[in-house]
């Protein structure tokens, strides 16, 4: 059965988190983990929505630090208290 983008999406954003602090995860890793995850029911396109969309939403951002990665938004210190 083919998932759907928010389906994709929630997957992903899961894998950002448990990832923070750890690993940067770069957008190939999340479309390779995915593959892996749902097999022929996710392509490329589907999971380049998915990313897009936690990107658009505020969920996720894209840093860069020799590489573009995707990452939980940081928080300022002062946004802590």
């Amino acid at each position: 059965m083919a998932k759907t983008v928010e389906e994709i999406a929630e997957a992903m954003f899961k894998m950002v988190k448990d990832a923070t602090g750890m690993k940067k995860l770069k957008p190939t890793d999340l479309i390779k983990a995915m593959k892996e995850l749902y097999g022929d029911d996710v392509d490329k396109k589907l999971c380049k929505e998915a990313i897009k969309q936690l990107v658009n939403s505020g969920t996720c951002v894209y840093t860069y630090f020799g590489g573009s990665f995707i990452e939980l938004p940081h928080r300022e210190g002062a946004a802590n208290d």
